[in-house]
């Protein structure tokens, strides 16, 4: 059984370091009838198809499969709802940890999240400096979310 164990964070983007070699994401959801999120994703010249569960703190299952780029764009334009979640995402190593910068676009530009993912629940971490606030069990900041309730309503 897969599982994705991840903590979310607001970014000082004061305090961060200059980004570079970023990739662009395109991202939609499917309509679904539960708390099951259903994702389309274009992440440069790729394409995934993700299956989330609801989340209990910060793990919830993930089930993700590449699928053609062709049949990822057909999704997001006859099956997704709109508008499409866009961001340009940078990685930064930190200590033993990959840490995901999202810097979002359109109605959501101006959110900087961050993102890492854990190997257990309980693992420590040390966070950057450049860390403000965690988020993790704010739904408001889910990306699924985000096309309901843009960043630049708040």
């Amino acid at each position: 059984m897969a599982y994705e164990i991840e903590r979310k964070f607001l970014v000082d983007i004061e305090k961060l370091p200059k980004l570079e070699n970023g990739f662009v994401i395109k991202q939609a959801y499917m309509p679904t009838s539960n708390n099951t999120v259903v994702r389309v994703r274009i992440k440069n010249t790729k394409a995934f198809l993700t299956i989330k569960g609801e989340n209990q703190g910060s793990v919830r299952r993930e089930y993700e499969y590449e699928i053609p780029l062709g049949d990822a764009n057909e999704m997001i334009n006859n099956l997704c709802k709109t508008p499409i979640i866009s961001k340009t995402r940078y990685e930064i190593k930190y200590e033993k940890h990959i840490w995901e910068i999202d810097v979002f676009d359109e109605d959501n530009k101006g959110l900087i999240v961050a993102e890492v993912e854990l190997q257990t629940e309980n693992e420590n971490i040390k966070l950057p400096s450049w860390i403000k606030k965690e988020v993790t069990e704010d739904n408001k900041y889910y990306n699924s979310n985000l096309i309901k309730n843009p960043f630049c309503k708040w």
